[in-house]
Formats: C-alpha cells, sequence, structure tokens
C-alpha cells in the first residue's frame, strides 16, 4: 500500500479552456498527505482553496497532472468507479453541518450506508449508533437535527462523515459557524477520530490557533502552493 493517502503531482485546473477567457485557477500542484495525517489548508479567499477541495474531493478533475487516491491513478477512472471511490474512501464535513431537519440524528448518520448498502441492513443502524456514541450523542440519536444545538448539529455531521469507514475525511471550515467553546470541542473530536483510527484529515480553516495544533500547514496563494 502506498505510504501517502493522497497525492498531486503537477495539478493545474483551468476554465474556459481553449476559449479566449481561459482561466487557470491552480498551478502546478504538488501535495502529499499521508496515512494517518492530519494537515491544514490556509490561504486568502479567492486562493484557489474550493477548486484545490473540490480535485481532492473527486468532485472536479484537474486539467492536467496527477491525482492519485491510496496509490491508484484517478484520471483512469471512469465517473462511476470515481463515484464509487470517493464514496467508499472520502467522508466530507463542511462549516454548514447540511444536516436534513427532518430526521433524527440517527437517521443522518445512517444517509450515506443507506444510499450506497454497502453495510448489511441489519448493522446500519447499529452502526450509527456506534457512531453516536463516538460522537458523545448517542443520548440524542432520537432528536431531531433541528432540536440540536450547532455545536451538537457538527457532532452529528462527523458521524456522518465517518459512516462509510473512509480513509480520508476532508473538513472545510467546520468550525466556522461555531463558538469558540463548541469549535474547540469539534476540533478536539476529529483529532481524537484521527488518533484513534489513524484516518486522515485534511482542513480547510482560516483559525491560525486551530492551524497550529494540526501535523502540517499548508497555504495556497493564488493558485499555488506556498508553504
Amino acid at each position: 500500500m502506498a505510504s501517502e493517502i493522497l497525492k498531486l503531482e503537477s495539478v493545474c485546473k483551468a476554465y474556459n479552456v481553449g476559449l479566449p477567457t481561459e482561466t487557470e485557477v491552480l498551478h502546478d500542484i504538488d501535495l502529499k498527505l499521508d496515512h494517518g495525517e492530519f494537515l491544514a489548508l490556509m490561504g486568502p479567499s479567492g486562493s484557489g482553496k474550493s477548486t484545490l477541495l473540490n480535485i481532492v474531493g473527486l468532485l472536479d478533475r484537474p486539467t492536467s497532472g496527477r491525482l492519485l487516491i491510496k496509490g491508484q491513478d484517478t484520471a483512469a477512472l471512469g465517473d462511476a468507479e470515481i463515484t464509487r471511490l470517493r464514496g467508499h474512501t472520502i467522508g466530507f464535513i463542511f462549516q454548514y453541518h447540511l444536516l436534513i431537519s427532518a430526521f433524527t440524528a440517527l437517521e443522518n448518520v445512517m444517509m450515506p450506508m443507506l444510499v450506497d448498502r454497502g453495510f448489511p441492513g441489519a448493522e446500519i443502524e447499529a452502526r450509527a449508533n456506534r457512531l453516536l456514541a463516538q460522537v458523545g450523542l448517542e443520548k440524542f440519536a432520537g432528536n431531531l437535527a433541528n432540536n440540536m444545538s450547532g455545536g451538537q448539529q457538527q457532532r452529528v455531521a462527523v458521524a456522518r462523515a465517518l459512516a462509510m469507514n473512509p480513509d480520508l475525511v476532508l473538513a472545510d471550515e467546520p468550525t466556522g459557524n461555531l463558538d469558540t467553546k463548541s469549535a474547540d470541542a469539534v476540533f478536539e473530536l476529529m483529532r481524537q477520530v484521527n488518533r484513534d483510527s489513524g484516518t486522515s484529515f485534511l482542513l480547510v480553516t482560516h483559525n491560525m490557533e486551530l492551524a497550529r495544533r494540526c501535523d502540517r500547514i499548508i497555504e495556497v496563494v493564488d493558485g499555488r502552493i506556498r508553504a
């Protein structure tokens, strides 16, 4: 197995390719994330962070260069294979928790497994309950998402991101809408998951205090990695 979960080699991304309005957003990005590493990705607005995250999350493809996930060159994969690789390898946590408000915490965590059917039916609810216990919300399994605090909702989002047992979690400003205490609790939860299970994390944040608590900080400026 490759030592890295994620590797980008000379990745470029341009829009309107071949047109007079062609715009290159990412320029020769080289990046590696090892198994079990917790990395912070920082940069000003418009620096290319979102584009880079979309490529890493297999939601978009690079114009040139190579993206390897667990040593596999994704350029050789078709759309169905990309969808399956993304579903089984990558978990997502967003700034806005994006829970389904009419569903319970348990149902929200079950959703990725129900959609994928990668787990036996009898196991899905049991696994979702275990994940809620892991994030300290076992007593809130039956609560509707919109009856929970912001910090609790984001912890449900962490549990949901772990539903398919991913090797890599992409966390896009997951503490951006939380108060200081809740933000610290959610960050420490992700760090604990990282330590206990060896899940790799790529955390996009503007919070330097949190970034300094990661294993490494990568800074993107004007579509290039600067540090």
